[in-house]
């Protein structure tokens, strides 16, 4: 093997897209972020989407500036799970891809139920039923908008869609399919029983593709414009919480991790899926990942309450970084006041402070009023949502954990990190903020044949960055808090 090794990696997240090349020595993978660019949904007509083709206008730009600063061997993308775009016969994008956060799944899980039960559908598919899932935004077009569907060809996952617009080459990575509540849990192959009771047409589905494979070329047009060979195109773990998972960086095969950042993904990964009563009860999600492990977690809404806030502050004339957030919650009053992270008036975009004020007044709570007093609320409500998934991670797998990996932007909320480790009672091992960034790339290093095996991958990221560690501190008034907690998030 000729050193270094380059791989590209695009990781696009809520708010950003990057193009970042990681360059391995044979021992470490070092950073280089070539490209920065803003990833906004769009909103026209009351429909929220993505802005596709200026985003792909951004991969080549990545492309570009990535063959200025050296070159590359390899290039892998992420996203978010979930979205897609729809493809006519003739390969055409039948309108822009709808976001995760649009509103046109609202209800569909019931409905679904109604042709499904919610046992058969979860034993099925062993993933958590979440409005946004792919197979909710399908039940919803079949429902409403079916001259879509007649019109559709194919169904390309955006990671996916990306490779196509790259290379010409049409397939589903396993990671991102997972995510779309239709891949068979035993076969790992699509549902056509899922599809066919939902009314999703079976045509829409490519090939299933293992992570790491190559699946194609930049095409000729795509290096005439850019100026660069046909470089391979690697089917990273598309998803990109599982591209993250892929570099927790852990010596030990049972770990559990937070991969934080617009999400909170609490989890393990497991050789196997665990599909029970009471997995089932609590909710808990099984995706796919590299070599086909099982990411075992629970989707819970991470920094977007922070994110959110922040923003709808600054909409009313306030000038907030995330340092004065923090600062203002470490002034308040600990434990006056709780939400629960994952009720539904906190997913979609909007006013999120007034939100978690009407919360408390509804559940018979201090009623938070100053930004100090609706940050600490956020906060240790999510380190208490932290607390009540660990002890149900633990209760499916029979396992303890005596770390907490966190990984991802996160890691970089050192107040989060530190009140996570006092409501878990854990040792918090903080790191790498660009886990999915190490994640992507080295996937695309495992198929260059440049690393061996994940676990040499997890090693070599653990070499490749500094992590910091947080101790519990005051165990005994979070152990009183989150009584509370429970009783209020229950009763909700």
């Amino acid at each position: 093997m000729n050193y270094p090794v380059r791989a590209l990696a695009f990781d696009f997240g809520a708010s950003s897209g990057r193009a970042i090349i990681g360059s391995f020595d044979g021992e470490k993978i070092t950073l280089n972020e070539v490209h920065r660019f803003s990833n906004d949904p769009v909103e026209v007509g009351g429909t929220v989407y993505w802005d596709v083709l200026r985003l792909f206008y951004e991969i080549k730009q990545g492309i570009i500036k990535a063959k200025a600063a050296g070159g590359f061997d390899y290039i892998g993308i992420d996203t978010w799970g979930v979205d897609f775009g729809l493809l006519d016969e003739f390969g055409c994008l039948i309108e822009n891809p709808v976001h995760y956060r649009d509103l046109r799944t609202k209800g569909m899980v019931d409905e679904a139920f109604l042709l499904i039960p919610k046992k058969e559908f979860y034993d099925k598919t062993g993933i958590q039923f979440m409005e946004l899932n792919t197979v909710f935004q399908l039940f919803s077009l079949s429902r409403k908008r079916p001259h879509i569907l007649e019109r559709a060809d194919r169904l390309l996952f955006m990671p996916d869609l990306f490779s196509y617009m790259l290379t010409g080459v049409k397939f589903t990575e396993y990671s991102i399919a997972t995510t779309s509540q239709l891949v068979d849990i035993n076969t790992k192959g699509w549902s056509s029983e899922i599809m066919d009771r939902l009314g999703i047409p079976r045509r829409l589905f490519s090939k299933i593709v293992p992570s790491g494979t190559v699946t194609g070329s930049l095409s000729q047009s795509v290096c005439d414009e850019c100026g660069v060979p046909p470089i391979p195109v690697v089917a990273v773990c598309g998803h990109d919480t599982q591209s993250a998972i892929s570099a927790v960086p852990s010596d030990k095969k049972d770990f559990v991790f937070i991969s934080s950042g617009t999400w909170s993904l609490f989890g393990t990964e497991i050789d196997a899926p665990i599909v029970n009563e009471t997995s089932l009860a609590m909710n808990i999600t099984n995706e796919g990942g590299y070599g086909y492990a099982t990411g075992f977690l629970k989707n819970i809404i991470g920094l977007w309450l922070i994110q959110e806030s922040r923003r709808q502050w600054n909409r009313e004339g306030g000038s907030y970084s995330y340092a004065d957030l923090e600062r203002q919650a470490l002034e308040t009053e600990p434990f006056k006041c709780f939400i629960d992270p994952d009720s539904p008036e906190f997913v979609p975009m909007g006013d999120i402070p007034g939100r978690v004020s009407d919360y408390c007044r509804r559940t018979g709570q201090y009623v938070p009023k100053t930004v100090g007093e609706i940050m600490r609320c956020i906060y240790e409500s999510l380190a208490m949502k932290y607390r009540q998934t660990f002890d149900k991670i633990k209760s499916c797998t029979g396992r303890d954990y005596d770390v907490i990996h966190v990984i991802g932007g996160g890691v970089k909320d050192t107040l989060l990190c530190s009140m996570t480790a006092s409501s878990c009672e854990r040792v918090v091992r903080a790191g790498p903020v660009e886990a999915t960034v190490y994640g992507n790339i080295a996937v695309q290093l495992l198929a260059a044949g440049a690393v061996e095996s994940i676990e040499q991958a997890r090693g070599i990221v653990k070499n490749s960055d500094k992590m910091r560690e947080y101790t519990p501190e005051n165990t005994k008034e979070w152990q009183e808090a989150y009584a509370r907690f429970l009783k209020i998030t229950v009763q909700n």
